[in-house]
């Protein structure tokens, strides 16, 4: 550098050393390439198939926890009795890979918690009792206090893997065996649907989400929801690494394992783990209603007023109340609809008045009691049977 003082040239040459790291970590986020930050601490995942050097993986300070695949679906038949040959063998080597399985997983929890890292274990969801395999999977991995606990659904596809609703039932059967929830793994279209569908799946939609995507920026596909970020961030595995390119190399590992990334630090995963806990639910309201006040208060302007939200469960509720009420008073131009509904409540009614008062009476029906109308309570098992839309726009 010509001419250039001491202190300028110590200037200039620290900020071409930082221009020159700053593709390497100046774009990197919790949603963009977070591997790259130093300050992410990394998580690897395994199955019974991926080989491991643990004398070198344990030099990559950066890695915290290990989570190792526990159970699949259901365990395999107490006993082998079968008449045909074939199937009987094929018995017996289920149970040989499922002892085998069993023993390589005692074993990697004890070397990896000698060497300090944080344990955990997952269940690949299959079709079948949710129960059962929530029972398989605890007395499978007999989970201690700090070890993480984690229900994998490969797809939202319940001919090939555990349906949603029963991955619900799976996660409300481990907290009542073990007092937690699990954490849940599935990918970005998956839980971009449990993110749509939260009141659907209001437990699977809080469960501490292990996101799937081998993307290196997910901020526009991020599912959301009640999920503003993930707690792992599975992105790198025999999908997107290689021997020749792979986002992120553990030692001592081989190119098809599984890697994720934590959104906080080392020794922030250390205290958070085993990543139990739910995500809070978002209120996400239609309205705001005030807070009655007194005549006198009103008048005088001098109370503020004060606005109360509306329960978010209750608001489709409304929602379709304020609808119906508005449909029968303001209906779409053009000649009305025929109601099937109503036409059935009104023969129901019909055929009950025919049997006299006293029927009404006997079915807690009084067609003379104040605030009783025989029709519209007629009505309503119909109406919530069949789900049919309301005949008439507001």
């Amino acid at each position: 550098m010509p001419n250039l003082p001491k202190a300028l040239a110590r200037s200039a040459a620290a900020l071409v050393a930082a221009a020159m790291l700053w593709p390497a970590y100046g774009h990197a986020s919790d949603f963009s390439k977070p591997w790259l930050r130093p300050d992410r601490a990394l998580v690897v995942d395994a199955y019974e198939y991926n080989s491991i050097d643990w004398t070198k993986l344990a030099e990559d300070k950066r890695v915290v926890g290990f989570i190792n695949k526990a159970t699949d679906g259901l365990p395999p038949p107490a006993k082998c009795e079968d008449d045909d040959d074939v199937q009987l063998r094929l018995c017996k080597a289920l149970w040989k890979r499922y002892s085998v399985a069993r023993e390589l997983f005692r074993t990697r929890r004890t070397i990896a918690k000698a060497l300090g890292l944080k344990w955990g274990a997952y269940h690949l969801a299959r079709p079948g009792n949710p129960i059962d395999q929530a029972n398989h999977f605890i007395d499978f991995v007999e989970p201690g206090p700090d070890d993480l606990v984690a229900l994998d659904i490969e797809e939202n596809d319940p001919y090939r893997w555990m349906s949603l609703a029963d991955a619900e039932e799976f996660a409300r059967h481990v907290m009542r065996r073990i007092g937690r929830y699990p954490v849940l793994y599935t990918n970005n279209v998956t839980a971009e649907f449990i993110a749509a569908h939260k009141d659907e799946y209001p437990l699977l939609s809080r469960l501490p989400l292990w996101y799937a995507r081998y993307k290196p920026e997910i901020a526009d596909h991020f599912p959301k929801g009640n999920w503003d970020g993930y707690t792992l961030w599975q992105f790198s595995s025999q999908a997107n690494c290689s021997v020749r390119q792979c986002p992120y190399r553990v030692p001592g590992t081989p190119t098809d394992i599984d890697i994720n990334v934590a959104a906080m630090d080392a020794d922030a995963l250390r205290k958070a783990w085993p990543l139990d806990a739910l995500v809070d639910r978002k209120e996400e309201l239609i309205v705001n209603v005030p807070v009655p006040l007194g005549r006198e208060e009103a008048l005088s302007g001098g109370e503020p007023i004060v606005w109360a939200t509306v329960d978010p469960t209750s608001d489709a509720k409304l929602l379709a109340a304020a609808y119906a009420r508005a449909g029968n008073r303001y209906p779409a131009g053009g000649p009305p609809v025929e109601d099937p509904t109503a036409r059935l409540a009104e023969a129901l009614l019909a055929y009950l008045g025919s049997l006299g008062e006293g029927v009404l009476a006997y079915a807690g029906l009084d067609a003379s009691s104040p605030g009783v109308d025989p029709i519209t309570i007629a009505a309503i098992p119909v109406e919530e049977a069949k789900g049919d839309p309301l005949p008439h726009g507001p």
